[in-house]
């Protein structure tokens, strides 16, 4: 194995030690070949299976891509005329003073300034457009309104028009109890336990898949919708979903999105992307350890698993997803002709 491969995968170790996850997995694509895979540790924190290749892990909030791309469905079938169109155009089940001047855009770019109490109520933190916050009441929102718009949940038009044609096996909604599913951990003195949802309807967290169809999922943004020589999605699903739709803030440490997707300009301090990640690069990540970068520059997709709820450093997690993604895409990244040539 390659020094600054094996480098790599020690430190995703010593983060999997430190942050008391019971599994790990690494996929790595570069130009449609996969060059990478390791898998390490057990399905929970107790007696278990060990981790392979059939491992389904839950990812959270990385989920976000999945809806993304049914938006972006959306807008190129014309069901929604515009990102800037106001989401009171189409959901009036809501306070519409609330949503006042909120549009599409706000909403998938966490720009939208709304939260919830813990009473369900809904409450406004900040006008929209004006500010960023990583909130998920915003998840809930586009996966309503997608249902208003096509009269079926969003999971059954990927299942239909993505995960078959891709041939995924081992991406679900859970429901039930499984030898495949990863149980997530919360508490290192606790049990890990499943983490499923009655329906797969999106609403839940839980989505589950292995360690190699995520990274599938992220080579089919990387190829612009191509699988195997085939157009699955439309290349302007997918450059909708992976180019920046946020808008300029005042404050400029506020990451920039597409949709959901975390997407490389310069540099931005409250961003999950490493400075020395290529521009154009997007990532995605859950709050239970997956991690999903792609480097169109180098033609790179990177894959990252655990199973423990929280990402590693308390409140400096963010130096630690910008070093993994620093140290993924400087392991990884293809040599310039001037390199090659010392070599």
């Amino acid at each position: 194995m390659h020094p600054s491969y094996q480098k790599l995968l020690s430190y995703v170790s010593e983060i999997k030690h430190l942050n008391h996850s019971s599994a790990v997995a690494v996929v790595v694509i570069r130009n449609n070949q996969i060059i990478l895979e390791h898998y390490e540790g057990f399905h929970s924190n107790e007696d278990s299976n060990p981790i392979g290749r059939h491992s389904m892990f839950n990812i959270a909030s990385a989920r976000k891509s999945y809806l993304a791309l049914a938006i972006g469905y959306a807008l190129y079938e014309k069901k929604i005329h515009s990102l800037d169109d106001c989401v009171s155009k189409y959901l009036r089940n809501y306070d519409q003073q609330i949503f006042q001047g909120m549009t599409i855009r706000h909403l998938v770019t966490h720009s939208h300034g709304l939260d919830e109490r813990d009473d369900g109520s809904i409450y406004r933190e900040f006008a929209a457009g004006e500010s960023w916050a990583y909130r998920g009441i915003n998840i809930r929102i586009i996966t309503e309104l997608f249902k208003y718009l096509y009269g079926y949940d969003f999971t059954q038009l990927l299942k239909e028009r993505v995960f078959t044609p891709l041939g995924f096996k081992s991406t679900e909604w859970s429901t039930e109890e499984s030898e495949a599913l990863v149980k997530v951990i919360d508490d290192p003195e606790q049990k890990a336990t499943f983490r499923l949802y009655p329906y797969d309807d999106g609403m839940g967290s839980n989505l589950h898949t292995t360690a190699k169809e995520f990274a599938l999922w992220g080579s089919l943004h990387l190829n612009m919708g191509r699988h195997d020589g085939i157009q699955v999605v439309p290349e302007d699903v997918i450059r909708v979903c992976t180019s920046i739709q946020s808008l300029q803030y005042d404050d400029g440490r506020l990451p920039a999105n597409g949709l959901f997707w975390y997407v490389q300009d310069e540099a931005k301090e409250r961003s999950e992307i490493g400075e020395r990640v290529p521009k154009g690069s997007y990532q995605i990540l859950g709050n239970t350890g997956p991690l999903l970068l792609v480097v169109p520059e180098s033609q790179l997709v990177v894959v990252r698993m655990y199973n423990k709820r929280y990402n590693y450093g308390g409140k400096n997690y963010l130096h630690y997803l910008r070093e993994f993604s620093n140290r993924a895409s400087d392991a990884f990244a293809i040599p310039t002709c001037s390199k090659m040539h010392r070599l």
